[in-house]
């Protein structure tokens, strides 16, 4: 999701109609969803994901694209229909469980949220004196990843990306910080994370978002593709120490997630943002290649195609000359 440009004056009567009934489908969404019981929410999260399928044409065809170039022949293409499918059921959970979550407290929360490895975390903190950033991927129920790092008492300061309707900014950013976190906005972050993590701090953030190559970003490799991901946990990681913790969520069938906070990972002392960027990614590699069905696929993640491709790449994919000068600065280092 890319930030608001427009001003309402410059909205059509249309976009501001169609902002305002997402607002109205949203804040209806919030009544209800905390009022279905668990299975309900679940089955729930199904249903609307088939039909965010079937009906989106276009991200459709995007998960798709994304799936043959990632694993060639390694699927045949009924079943990357059918893994983009449960990746479209996967995103839909999400959402209503982010909804779902509301009425969730301190109290209650482990009923439904696993977490493991956040006590061994809090111990090396506490220990060496360091901030942490939670790095997750759009994986699993990241929204439940960030929610618990909150009722684990991190009290992150968490980036997240403007909708393009701002209406609905401020209804996740209310649902998004029920654990106690603060949402911030992606422009202007860097400060104010170095200033947490600096006096210990937690954060927490998206890797895989694609950004352009104008922004804080840099150019790693992700199932062989070319991708333009953040580059500000590598950032806070080389300035201020901060450690940085890969955390995997794993959704059950009766409605529970485990929340998996990884060790944070260790890296070489002379390494470069983009190294520090990479070696982020490649830790999450094999846990999305193990389960392919818990990413979002339906997401541009490889908007850019270098000029010297070798192997195919999406359909959505583009040449860029500022993506290009991006590349030559990551390769001189």
């Amino acid at each position: 999701m890319k930030p608001e440009t427009s001003t309402p004056a410059e909205l059509s009567r249309w976009k501001r109609f169609r902002y305002i009934l997402e607002e109205t489908g949203c804040r209806w969404l919030a009544w209800l969803v905390p009022h279905l019981d668990r299975a309900h929410c679940v089955k729930l999260g199904i249903v609307l994901g088939d039909l965010a399928y079937f009906l989106d044409r276009r991200g459709r065809a995007v998960a798709l694209a994304n799936l043959e170039c990632v694993f060639g022949d390694r699927y045949t293409a009924p079943q990357r229909h059918w893994i983009a499918r449960l990746s479209y059921r996967n995103f839909a959970r999400t959402m209503l469980d982010l909804f779902w979550a509301r009425p969730l407290v301190t109290g209650n929360y482990r009923n439904y949220m696993q977490p493991e490895g956040f006590a061994a975390i809090q111990e090396q903190l506490r220990r060496e004196g360091r901030g942490t950033v939670f790095m997750c991927v759009h994986q699993g129920n990241w929204e439940w990843a960030s929610l618990i790092s909150g009722f684990q008492e991190f009290f992150n300061v968490v980036v997240t990306e403007n909708f393009k309707n701002p209406r609905l900014t401020a209804i996740f950013s209310q649902l998004r910080q029920i654990s106690g976190q603060t949402m911030i906005p992606q422009e202007n972050s860097l400060l104010r994370m170095l200033r947490v993590v600096k006096r210990g701090g937690a954060t927490g953030m998206l890797i895989d978002l694609n950004l352009r190559p104008s922004q804080a970003a840099t150019v790693i490799e992700g199932f062989g593709l070319k991708m333009c991901v953040p580059v500000l946990h590598a950032v806070l990681a080389q300035r201020v120490n901060a450690l940085l913790v890969p955390v995997e969520t794993q959704p059950q069938a009766d409605g529970s997630c485990r929340v998996i906070a990884h060790p944070g990972l260790v890296f070489p002392p002379d390494a470069s943002l983009q190294e520090i960027s990479q070696q982020c990614w490649d830790y999450f590699e094999p846990i999305l290649r193990q389960r392919p069905d818990l990413w979002l696929w339906p997401y541009k993640h490889f908007r850019y195609r270098p000029k010297d491709a070798t192997r195919p790449y999406p359909f959505y994919a583009h040449e860029s000359p500022k993506f290009e000068k991006l590349q030559r600065s990551v390769a001189k280092g």
